[in-house]
């Protein structure tokens, strides 16, 4: 029998929740083939939701990174110096958490200035936006699901 390394489940669950977010996304974006405006004609701005997406970003990042770093520290403390092998997959989710996050802000913000420097903002941008955004939400709830569980097996033995 091959080895699997610890965490593979975590990595290809983080894969399969970016697929299925982004087929869902494509899927129930109404928006048609083409440009559209980031300001709706009822809406003052974006600025404002933009600043509502960052900072519930940043709330995710500070949970997930902060969970990742105690975690992985207080392994030291435990009797081998290693963390238990059930806490890869969550914690891996939960990386891609971040990474998903990182990149759904970069790119949001990238995408928002090019529109006010008049450069169109397609479907497909808009699509990969919501893909991140969710895959963010997505792999935070499940990393931590995940990682309930895992601590759950961990101290019943």
């Amino acid at each position: 029998m091959k080895y699997i390394p610890p965490g593979t489940s975590g990595l290809c669950a983080s894969l399969v929740v970016l697929l299925l977010v982004g087929s869902v996304a494509n899927r129930r974006t109404r928006i048609p083939l083409g440009t559209f405006s980031f300001v709706s004609p009822n809406d003052s701005g974006f600025e404002k939701r933009l600043e509502s997406y960052v900072r519930a970003v940043e709330y995710f990042l500070g949970i997930a990174t902060g969970s990742i770093v105690l975690l992985v520290g207080s392994a030291s403390l435990h009797a081998t110096g290693k963390l238990p092998w059930v806490f890869a997959s969550p914690l891996i989710i939960i990386g891609f958490c971040v990474v998903y996050g990182v990149m759904f802000i970069s790119l949001l913000v990238y995408d928002y200035e090019m529109f006010l420097h008049h450069h169109n903002y397609t479907r497909s941008r808009y699509v990969v936006n919501q893909t991140l955004g969710f895959s963010t939400l997505v792999c935070f709830c499940l990393g931590y699901l995940w990682l309930v569980c895992s601590v759950t097996i961990v101290m019943t033995k």
